[in-house]
């Protein structure tokens, strides 16, 4: 079983609150994230205890450059997220990088499974 983690302290009430539908991985993660798997959707710290929300279904799994993201893809990312700068901005500060436009992003589209 794959899971998508998220850092409980960005993303934990989005998450609950179900008004996250998308993440936005630096990097071409689409060998290991494909459309139509279930996943764990867990928070918590990377190498720590983490706690399972839910699990999901990847509805859609898209590689592009930060600069061809669309507003609908910021949005499902960060309903408080309105641009580019601002997604490279928390993408800088997830993963501690110097991030540009060109960079190659991996935009996962889930939903939730209530089971």
């Amino acid at each position: 079983m794959f899971a998508l983690n998220f850092y409980s302290e960005l993303y934990g009430d989005v998450l609950a609150n179900n008004r996250k539908t998308a993440t936005i991985r630096l990097g071409d993660k689409s060998a290991k994230y494909q459309t139509g798997m279930v996943v764990w959707v867990t928070v918590g710290p990377r190498f720590g205890r983490r706690q399972k929300l839910y699990s999901a279904i990847l509805d859609r799994v898209e590689v592009k450059q930060i600069q061809e993201l669309s507003p609908r893809d910021i949005e499902r990312e960060n309903p408080e997220l309105r641009s580019e700068d601002e997604v490279i901005s928390l993408l800088t500060r997830v993963y501690g990088e110097f991030i540009t436009p060109a960079h190659l992003v991996t935009v996962i589209y889930f939903s939730r499974v209530d089971e």
